[in-house]
């Protein structure tokens, strides 16, 4: 924390006094960082939390005594914390407006009680605590001091510390170490993303305005004009010691409308500055205004007349501006385009001049945005780390233009003849490798090995050499260890690619089998696959599985396996007819014109269904891929070599079929097919790829009920178990539980896994898993605690601490999981009084405010049961500040779960009469009002109990029928769901207790629906029936006595 406010930080001085912080976004991702740190240390720590700083951090609050509840002794202008240290003193003393606090435990309450102004305190108290880990740990841990702050020093400090509190102060110094280093590489990302301004784009715009600059009523300026006239050899006019901060010049601007402007033009943006002082005519450098991305987006914000004259001028401005571009653009270019053809034809031999370094102006004028002719001047070694990025985005620009151009097969045209619905059917479950990866050329100074240069003799003999020639320099060239990047662009670098697609369409075989076995290498790629399908070559790959040449189909289809890693080629594949021909591979046997053999496993035949198998495996992570494979009759034909013994062969069709098994169609089909039983044999396979896809395609096949039996009935449920203890594996680890989280929604399911002690397991891997297992570990226990014996069972085995310490995590899966999990263990009143302990009701409260409308809604079902159970439920609610309001808001979504769930919380709030005041003070009443005009029958049910719950108090009764609440509840009556009949008798037997309510109920036929339901074997709505009828009855009685008297 130290070293990232030291050096990532940016402070404004402030004469001899303390220095603040400048609320740039960069600061303000940096106090988010931390709030994030303390907010949760509390929990993720609570030893270290309790640690007494060795001085106490201290600054002025704005946070008002009465902010202070629970754990405070709190007096008109002070506040002690009852928690103390080992002398009695308090842990937090507030004597407003100053506050002293003394462990990272006050922090995090401190953070939970200033809510929205949480980033103005840790703004405030990081500004008047420059260094605060030496407050914290001491001054051996003072950073200015210039020494190594490392890990290592730091514990080596402390092992030799005599504290009796030596381990807690050395868990404490490693935290703080690890967020250090988390803040400085958030700094560098955050950095990394900035547009940044460089002196030629801020000169070109100057320039630019100058020409639409004068007097008249049209131009956009009077004036404008640098501060300075010197101009340094980088392009700058900033002093030397400003530059060190990015500012790159001055520039007094005067508008039509506005006073004269003095402006900073700095690498971070544009802003205003102090402008020019009177005495000495010294510009004040202090920032006085927000940062702008340029200079005209600055001027149209602060003068109307510019923003007005600029939009007449919008289009001849920007022709000129890109005019300037295009120069600056255009010798850079031709000198990277020679340098790549020199690296390319080249031999090797560096002349002198090539390893020169010319510090000119156009060398360090450019240092702010590096192009390939600095690097191309600069030495590889030097230089490689620093311009790798850049040298990959031009060099794409540059390989696309050179493919255009070259000789041989041509690239085709990418996407002019595709259909729109072809572009947009790929699935959104793709791999990472989806995304196009930027092409990479060699540097023209690199230090290559010799093969690269051998590689490429051997390419120019396939271009110019007979059959023979090209038969043997193919042969030479797979001699080479094609899996070596530098092997593989060697083959590109100099046209092999096109030389290789091109033998694909030769008679000879021998040249067409070695040409396949190179591109099978080299494929590897990411590069070398877009390359491919850029030249055409899956259309002739895609042509050479109809060959009868068993290897040439193999080497075929193994190659379109590693191309159809990205969209693209896997829509190439389907739209030139792939899908079709390689689900044929799969019965490859049956289709061979070569004397049939004696069983379908036969070698050659195990091998092209394998590499068939192995190419549907790649193509099939797209949705309209999996429909065509569907198409085409695949199910059966993976159904049949399911059976097969050969691992080699299964690992591709289980991944297939896993791949699909996300679609319900293929889950139809796997069932018809009896798959599930092959898949649950493969289980006890002792090849851990093979039990991953297995237990990946359980996990998709499961959410089916009848799936669901088929395991258990099959004795799938037993290996599940029995593979959650090999954690080693993550990826394995992660399907195993994914299947078991499936599989658990049946009851019958969840009672053989107790059986197999797979509760207790799952327990176990509550702490210290990747996110992925974590997701599937607390989804299979939320199942599982449905029932008691297994909720007492988590809590027996230390589940609920664990379950509880991940409510603070941020992952939208892992919440609503966890909190459906949470939620099931509070029904039993043991397990809530943990939960309460751990302050695990309040962390569910606050989840309310997640973005997510999933975890909103999780997370206010798992409150329902937490309320009901709780001791002192009434006060427990209360006690939450702003969250009663925050509930009843809540009732404003457009999500029906969400609605639901909070209708649901509302009747166990409102169980307790003073929190229904306080949610009738809210406007309760008008919100559930409007939501009773839905189709929903879960929202009905729980809405109608919400509604019924709250007429208990005041006129609610009165006021749910003033906003018309009481007709929409008499059509509920007619739902076929026996719980909302329930629920909407209850309601309205409430409602009847007011006349103007009878009254409409019965207008809207409520009388003959509730009399139906007098007969309900159902005891509470036989009730509350009659008590509404009754009612209605009653108020009839009394106006027919009340006509006669």
């Amino acid at each position: 924390m130290g070293a990232a406010l030291t050096r990532s930080a940016q402070w404004i001085a402030a004469g001899y006094g303390a220095g603040t912080l400048e609320m740039t976004p960069l600061n303000e991702a940096i106090l988010n960082e931390i709030i994030v740190f303390v907010e949760s240390f509390i929990y993720n720590y609570p030893q270290e939390a309790k640690f007494v700083f060795i001085e106490p951090l201290e600054w002025k609050t704005s946070l008002d005594p009465s902010a202070f509840e629970s754990g405070y002794i709190v007096s008109e202008t002070t506040v002690k914390s009852e928690e103390v240290d080992q002398n009695g003193e308090p842990l937090l003393f507030l004597s407003v407006p100053q506050i002293k606090i003394r462990s990272f435990g006050q922090l995090s309450r401190l953070l939970y009680i200033a809510r929205d102004a949480k980033l103005k305190e840790a703004q405030t108290c990081l500004e008047a605590n420059r260094d605060p880990v030496v407050k914290i740990l001491g001054s051996d841990y003072n950073i200015k001091k210039g020494e190594d702050s490392s890990a290592l020093n730091i514990l080596d400090k402390i092992t030799k510390d005599d504290d009796p509190e030596n381990e807690v102060k050395m868990n404490l110094a490693r935290l703080i170490q690890q967020l250090d280093l988390h803040l400085l590489n958030h700094s560098l990302k955050h950095i990394s993303l900035e547009i940044r301004l460089n002196p030629s784009a801020v000169k070109n715009d100057i320039e630019l305005l100058k020409c639409f600059s004068g007097k008249g009523d049209q131009t956009v300026l009077e004036s404008i004009e640098y501060t300075s006239d010197y101009e340094f050899s980088n392009g700058c006019r900033a002093p030397p010691w400003r530059q060190i901060r990015g500012e790159i010049c001055y520039v007094l601007v005067k508008p039509h409308d506005v006073e004269t402007l003095c402006i900073t033009c700095s690498t971070d943006g544009v802003f205003l500055n102090g402008g020019k002082t009177d005495d000495e005519g010294e510009i004040n450098y202090e920032r006085k205004g927000e940062i702008y991305k340029d200079l005209v987006t600055f001027l149209k914000d602060k003068s109307a007349t510019f923003s007005k004259n600029m939009a007449k001028q919008e289009n001849k401005f920007n022709e000129e501006q890109q005019k300037e571009k295009n120069k600056a653009n255009e010798a850079p270019k031709k000198e990277e385009g020679a340098a790549l053809r020199k690296s390319v034809a080249g031999s090797g031999e560096n002349t002198p001049e090539k390893n020169k370094i010319t510090f000119g102006k156009s060398q360090i004028g450019k240092r702010l945005e590096p192009s390939l002719n600095w690097k191309t001047a600069v030495g590889y070694k030097e230089n490689k780390a620093s311009s790798k990025d850049i040298q990959e985005k031009r060099g794409s620009r540059l390989e696309k233009s050179r493919l255009s151009l070259s000789h041989g097969r041509g690239a085709s045209p990418r996407k002019g003849f595709e259909k729109v619905e072809d572009i947009v059917s790929e699935s959104s479950s793709e791999s990472e490798e989806d995304e196009e990866p930027p092409d990479h050329r060699q540097e023209a100074n690199a230090d290559l090995p010799s093969e690269y240069w051998q590689i490429q003799k051997l390419v120019k003999y396939l271009k110019g050499g007979n059959q023979t020639a090209t038969v043997i320099a193919l042969c030479s060239m797979k001699d080479f260890n094609l899996a070596q990047e530098t092997c593989q662009l060697a083959i590109r670098d100099v046209g092999g690619l096109e030389v290789l697609i091109n033998l694909l369409d030769t008679d000879e075989l021998k040249c067409k089998i070695g040409s396949l076995k190179i591109l099978k290498e080299i494929s590897q790629n990411p590069q070398i696959r877009r390359n491919i399908v850029d030249l055409g070559g899956l259309p002739i790959l895609v042509k050479i599985l109809d060959s009868q040449n068993k290897n040439l189909k193999c080497l075929a289809a193994e190659t379109i396996a590693n191309v159809a890693k990205f969209r693209r080629a896997r829509r190439a594949v389907r739209q030139h007819g792939g899908i079709t021909k390689l689900v044929a591979l799969l019965d490859c046997a049956q289709n061979s014109t070569e004397p049939a053999q004696p069983s379908l496993y036969e070698t050659r035949d195990v091998e092209v269904a394998r590499c068939g198998a192995l190419a549907l495996w790649s193509c099939s992570k797209s949705y309209a891929n999996k429909e065509a494979i569907r198409l085409a009759g695949g199910i059966p034909l993976l159904a049949r070599l399911l059976k097969t013994s050969h691992q080699n062969m299964l690992i591709p069709v289980v991944g297939t079929l896993q791949e699909c098994a996300s679609e319900a169609n293929y889950r139809a089909a796997i069932k018809a097919e009896r798959i599930i039983e092959n898949l649950v044999k493969n289980l006890s396979s002792e090849n851990e790829q093979l039990q991953e896809h297995c237990a990946m395609a359980i996990y998709q096949c499961a959410e089916d009920e009848e799936t669901r039996d088929l395991v258990r009935l099959h004795g799938g449920l037993k290996p599940l178990a029995t593979l959650l203890n090999n954690t080693d594996n993550k990826e394995r680890l992660a399907a195993v539980t994914g299947a078991i989280w499936k599989c658990s929604i049946s009851r019958e399911n969840v009672t053989k896994f107790r059986e197999y002690k797979a509760i207790e397991t799952l327990v176990g891997l509550l702490t210290d898993q990747p996110e992925e297992v974590l997701v599937n570990v607390v989804g299979a226990l939320g199942e599982c605690c449905q029932e008691h014996e297994n909720r007492v069972l988590v809590r027996r085995c230390g589940g609920i601490q664990p379950l509880v310490n991940l409510l603070v995590g941020i992952n939208q899966a892992l919440l609503v999981n966890v909190t459906k999990a949470v939620g099931a263990c509070a029904v039993e009143p043991e397990s809530m009084m943990i939960i309460d302990r751990l302050d695990g009701v309040r962390l569910l409260w606050s989840l309310l405010k997640n973005p997510h409308p999933d975890v909103k809604a999780s997370a206010a079902w798992a409150l329902c049961p937490c309320i009901e159970n709780a001791k002192d439920a009434g006060e427990m609610v209360r006690s939450f500040v702003g969250g009663l309001e925050l509930v009843v808001n809540l009732l404003k979504s457009d999500n029906k779960e969400v609605l639901a769930s909070v209708c649901a919380a509302i009747t166990n709030i409102a169980k307790d009469q003073e929190n229904l005041a306080v949610i009738t003070d809210h406007g309760v009443v008008p919100l559930l009002s409007k939501l009773a005009n839905t189709n929903n029958d879960k929202l009905r049910r729980h809405l109608a109990e919400a509604i019924s719950r709250c007429c208990m108090w005041g006129r609610n009764k009165v006021a749910f029928g003033e906003h018309k609440a009481v007709a929409p509840l008499v059509r509920y009556l007619k739902s076929s769901d026996t719980n909302v009949h329930r629920a909407t008798a209850q309601a309205l037997y409430q409602l009847s207790e007011d006349a103007d309510n009878c009254i409409t109920m019965h207008e809207n036929g409520a009388v003959k629906l509730l009399l139906d339901m007098v007969g309900s074997p159902d005891q509470e709505l036989q009730e509350a029936a009659a008590g509404c009828i009754s009612n209605i009855r009653r108020l009839a009685l009394a106006t027919e006595k009340a006509r006669y008297t």
